[in-house]
């Protein structure tokens, strides 16, 4: 039978389910919406972080620790009736994975270009793009390579492999990201982008901008993705769930505000505009670097950060997988990672080429990478975590939740927890389910 392994530390576990928190997101996405909106979307991402994002993060870490097993064992053995919420979380994870690598290994062709001094001009750096994603084998390469990456962490188990991993890369990445940070604000002209982040502005106060910071909340914490139920069954019994939750949080939001101010003061300092998606990391961004005084040096520091953070992301993501096949089929770790690569690589293939040789091929007029990204963030991660809390809420019980977490401290937040798993995250959930439905159809702009 395969032997589940455990974090070894409280420690070792904040900055693996943080590193699964700060991913790709944190940094293309997350500057975005602070740009469109401005500091009132900081102020809400903050209020709905400590709130709405701690009672989704805390029931799955919760439900993960408790029952010891990967999403769909774990909702298995609270009730049989509901595994298939198991199956949504596993879903969400099969499908990232392969476009995931994708874009990691676009990170990873674009690291050798500045490490070599061969980032494009500004006037040619869309172009550089454009051409790159639209060749059928180099990319291709990359992306093999970050799965190989991310295997060789994944297949060493969960101390020797995620813990240990987590431990070098996430203070490196926090080093980096404050050093870019710091640079950025420095740059002439950069005040006006740090005033206009950081102070709310009411008029900008609406409810686009309310399902915005939510939908972006979901996606930066990795919830409803079966990550944190999987983390949660590697916890300690005697670990501080909430207190590690919290910490979890700190870590997460404290890069995406870096994040920002690595962005938007910069794009500022320099007359730019920042894009949605892969345009700011890919497009944008290089012209900046490019612009500004040792461009080449920040420019390769970045994109080892986003390296880093697109890592320890991918490595969550492989591990949700791996456990769900140890504990499903009780195959070994390491032919689980071999699988599981083996998928990433030949399905990374679709969205890929969706750029290049199968850019014809559209679904609902999106890309294949597009598509599936919204597939999965936009309508089975809200599926899932609307179920989730509707079988806390109503099935289950919120008092299994609370006495797991009352195994190891005091739950200070229990009102607040009941209150928003029952009645609040419900209702905001499917708002963030409608809302990006609508979006994709082009019936709603947030």
């Amino acid at each position: 039978m395969h032997e589940r392994g455990k974090f070894s530390s409280k420690v070792g576990f904040v900055l693996a389910a943080a590193g699964s928190a700060v991913g790709l997101g944190n940094i293309w996405r997350f500057p975005y919406l602070a740009a469109n909106y401005g500091g009132m979307f900081l102020l809400t991402y903050l209020i709905l972080v400590i709130t709405f994002g701690f009672t989704v993060m805390l029931t799955e870490i919760a439900i993960g620790r408790k029952t010891g097993k990967s999403p769909i064992g774990a909702f298995a053995s609270l009730n049989q009736k509901y595994r298939f919420i198991g199956w949504i979380a596993v879903a969400v994870v099969f499908i990232i994975f392969p476009y995931y690598s994708v874009i990691g290994g676009w990170v990873c062709k674009y690291l050798i270009v500045f490490l070599m001094g061969q980032n494009p001009s500004v006037e040619q750096s869309e172009n550089f793009f454009n051409q790159y994603i639209a060749q059928p084998i180099e990319p291709m390469i990359w992306q093999i390579l970050f799965v190989l990456a991310t295997m060789g962490v994944v297949v060493r188990g969960v101390k020797k492999g995620i813990e240990a991993a987590s431990r070098i890369l996430m203070p490196l990445l926090v080093i980096l990201t404050v050093a870019i940070a710091i640079y950025s604000v420095c740059l002439p002209g950069a005040l006006e982008g740090v005033k206009y982040y950081l102070v709310p502005d009411l008029g900008k106060m609406n409810v686009n901008m309310i399902l915005a910071a939510m939908g972006q909340m979901f996606y930066s914490m990795s919830l409803a993705m079966g990550i944190m139920i999987t983390y949660g069954s590697y916890l300690r019994k005697e670990d501080d769930l909430e207190k590690s939750v919290g910490q979890i949080e700190i870590f997460d939001t404290g890069i995406a505000i870096l994040a920002g101010f690595m962005v938007i003061p910069a794009v500022f300092a320099f007359g730019g505009k920042v894009n949605q998606g892969p345009g700011l990391m890919f497009v944008t961004l290089p012209q900046v670097f490019s612009s500004m005084p040792l461009g080449r040096v920040v420019g390769a520091a970045f994109f080892l950060l986003v390296l880093f953070a697109a890592l320890t992301s991918s490595i969550s993501i492989m591990e949700a997988l791996v456990s769900t096949l140890c504990d499903q089929f009780r195959l070994s770790r390491k032919a689980s990672s071999c699988v599981i690569a083996a998928w990433g690589i030949l399905i990374g293939i679709a969205p890929s080429l969706g750029f290049g040789l199968w850019q014809n091929v559209k679904i609902m007029s999106m890309d294949i990478l597009t598509f599936m990204d919204f597939i999965t963030n936009s309508v089975l991660m809200p599926i899932g975590a609307f179920l989730t809390c509707v079988f806390v809420g109503y099935v289950i019980g919120v008092d299994t939740i609370e006495k797991e977490v009352e195994l190891s401290s005091r739950f200070r937040r229990k009102k607040m927890y009941v209150g928003i798993v029952r009645y609040v995250a419900p209702v905001f959930i499917l708002a963030i389910l409608i809302s990006s439905v609508l979006s994709a159809f082009g019936l709603l702009t947030l």
